[in-house]
């Protein structure tokens, strides 16, 4: 289980919860080292005294605000605690509204919510919180709350999930860009410049494609395909020479106008001849995989725990 990264409650009207807070993602990204190229030797970056250019100790690092050119006030965890002590421990729900008015644009990072225990007790907070996500899911709400994680204030939306409570950090309005700076066509409900066959159509495509959201069958084939490369240059011994850069192929854009009939033709009736090629791939992929042999396994298996050893080094710096 990982650690928790804050704890508090949440507070509604005079309903106060004990929680801790999660996190609830877990990026599986790539992460690559920066070499000097003429030694293939690892660089380091340093914390260092910009006066006297000397390396400096995590211990030795303080927090400071600059009031004034070359002065700073310093301040510690304690010190931004004290500065507002409700607000540091506590998710303060203000409002609830309906999930559904929420634009997807203003959401940013999810934790989990989780019971905690106070003073010993269990039994208190782990009714109320299952009596606010029951409330939540049987009124279709979510929870708007101000939340400070470490020093910055954030509204959030509280909402249920499972069997548990998600808070959802949001974007300030604020901190959104207006579509008015871009060169965007205007809106136009009666669909005029459009022609109204092109219009029927695109409509058939995007029904023809509609499906449930499963979340679980969108993959990161990019990561994949990279991950296949690296494994290749294993294999090949040439793990250090740079990939030539070779120029692109130029490829001519017809002028005119853009026959969109043409496409949405070629496009309808597409997706069944897709999901039959996928499959193809997948049962080619499954064969191919339960006839290597061991001794070919070998560049890969390396690569492969030095990507597990780096996600399970990631992951206890987060937790930490």
């Amino acid at each position: 289980m990982p650690r928790s990264i804050w704890k508090g409650s949440i507070s509604f009207g005079l309903v106060q919860i004990p929680v801790a807070l999660y996190p609830a993602e877990e990026p599986d990204e790539l992460h690559f080292t920066q070499l000097d190229r003429r030694t293939m030797a690892p660089i380091r970056y340093e914390r260092v005294n910009r006066e006297t250019g000397e390396p400096v100790s995590w211990d030795d690092i303080v927090r400071g605000y600059p009031y004034e050119k070359g002065e700073y006030v310093v301040l510690s965890d304690e010190d931004l605690r004290r500065a507002n002590v409700e607000a540091t421990q506590t998710v303060d729900i203000l409002d609830f509204v309906d999930a559904s008015e929420i634009d997807p644009i203003y959401y940013d990072k999810p934790y989990f919510l989780a019971p905690a225990s106070q003073n010993g007790k269990k039994r208190s907070p782990v009714t109320a919180y299952v009596l606010l996500r029951e409330a939540l899911r049987k009124t279709g709400k979510v929870g708007i709350a101000k939340v400070v994680i470490r020093t910055r204030e954030h509204i959030a939306a509280v909402r249920p999930h499972g069997r548990g409570l998600v808070l959802n950090l949001l974007r300030f309005a604020h901190e959104l860009r207006s579509d008015e700076e871009l060169d965007l066509p205007e809106m136009d409900a009666q669909g005029k410049g459009l022609g109204k066959r092109e219009l029927e159509m695109a409509e058939r495509l995007v029904a023809e494609m509609a499906t449930a959201w499963e979340p679980e069958k969108y993959k990161d084939e990019y990561r994949d395909d990279v991950m296949k490369l690296i494994e290749k240059k294993v294999k090949s011994g040439r793990t250090t020479a740079p990939t030539e850069p070779v120029e692109e192929e130029r490829h001519r854009r017809a002028t005119g106008t853009v026959d969109l009939i043409a496409l949405l033709k070629k496009s309808l009736g597409q997706k069944g001849e897709k999901a039959a090629n996928d499959e193809a791939k997948d049962r080619a992929k499954n064969g191919a995989k339960n006839g290597r042999n061991a001794p070919e396994e070998g560049g890969k298996s390396r690569v492969r725990k030095a990507e597990a050893a780096k996600r399970k080094g990631g992951s206890s710096r987060r937790a930490a």
